[in-house]
């Protein structure tokens, strides 16, 4: 029996939650989806009747007809999204899909830090995009469960543990850090280690840093938090006077270089005095001398695969919860700055 508490405001997970299955599979149910068994359809039905579901008008519009569109929805200034490497990946894979399928890409972001929801909006309320791929939102977000909820399909690319019946592409960024600050310890014999970590208010920087922690703790040596933004200029300030330290794990490439430069600035060379290493290989470790040690994240290829499943979703294709999640591998590519 359906406690009597859900029935007001009952959304789209609600009817999730009840049936065991996903949200977008929930939507197709209450649209006649031939791709959902009438067993389900049924089910659906009954339990959206006894919540007293009322679909949002938003989503029936979007839904109405199909727009040859998707959106890319960074809830970031342009000037942020540009500003790095990260997005340029993400739009190549993820324009490359459109284009395979005669679709456009619309890019929404934001046109300044105080304005959270205006990416959601301009997607939910114009009619225009057949479906929407969402990136680099911070934990705090909770548009994003609004987006979810209004029924438009939906894939979001990175970690977003609070939303686990959602589809989603990513990588193991905990597991990532974990090998990387392992690799300073057993093989460079590091034991005195900083981590220059991204904003904690994004799932990509806690994991990062939550792996450096769990290296630390197995391998029994001394680690120390340092707080950045994912800018070269927050590495450098980063290690500005830190002492005592003879291996960094930056959580991008970005700040391992503006550690590598500051350091090297006050004596301190990488590899000799200080193994360094990085995260993302977007294109910046290749380049500097000494060449930076990071972990390679697949980028483009994420949103390549997160936009064929918006595009499987948009078509029908009912994805089951136990595929909801993929999680691409991470590997370790060894250059100069660590002492390989």
């Amino acid at each position: 029996m359906v406690s009597a508490s859900k029935a007001a405001g009952a959304t789209l997970r609600d009817i999730a939650n009840e049936v065991g299955i996903s949200v977008s599979a929930v939507s197709m149910a209450l649209r006649d989806h031939p791709r959902i068994g009438p067993e389900t359809k049924a089910r659906v039905l009954s339990f959206a009747e006894e919540l007293g579901y009322v679909p949002n008008s938003a989503g029936r519009a979007l839904r109405a007809q199909k727009a040859d569109a998707v959106a890319l929805i960074v809830p970031n200034t342009s000037q942020h999204v540009f500003g790095h490497s990260y997005f340029m990946h993400v739009l190549t894979g993820v324009t490359a899909v459109a284009n395979h399928n005669d679709a456009q890409v619309v890019i929404s972001t934001n046109p300044d830090e105080s304005h959270g929801m205006t990416a959601y909006e301009r997607v939910m309320r114009s009619g225009r995009v057949d479906g929407a791929i969402v990136t680099s939102a911070a934990v705090t977000d909770d548009n994003i469960e609004r987006l979810v909820h209004s029924g438009l399909p939906l894939v979001l690319l990175g970690n977003f543990p609070y939303l686990p019946d959602s589809v989603s592409v990513g990588v193991d960024d905990r597991a990532a850090a974990f090998e990387a600050t392992s690799h300073l310890i057993q093989i460079h014999q590091r034991r005195t280690l900083a981590h220059i970590s991204g904003p904690l208010d994004h799932q990509s920087a806690i994991d990062r840093r939550d792996g450096f922690f769990d290296a630390i703790e197995a391998h029994g040596v001394e680690g120390s938090l340092l707080v950045g933004d994912y800018s070269e200029e927050s590495g450098a300030h980063a290690v500005g006077d830190i002492t005592a330290i003879d291996g960094v794990v930056a959580a991008n490439d970005e700040m391992a270089f503006g550690a590598m430069t500051r350091l090297r600035q006050r004596g301190l060379t990488a590899p000799r005095e200080i193994s360094i290493i990085g995260f993302d290989d977007f294109g910046l470790s290749r380049v500097t001398t000494p060449s930076i040690t990071t972990m390679h994240v697949p980028a483009e290829r994420m949103a390549r695969l997160a936009t064929e499943r918006l595009f499987d979703i948009v078509s029908g294709v009912a994805i089951a919860q136990d595929d909801a999640r993929v999680t691409l591998p991470v590997n370790l590519v060894a250059r100069e700055s660590c002492g390989c």
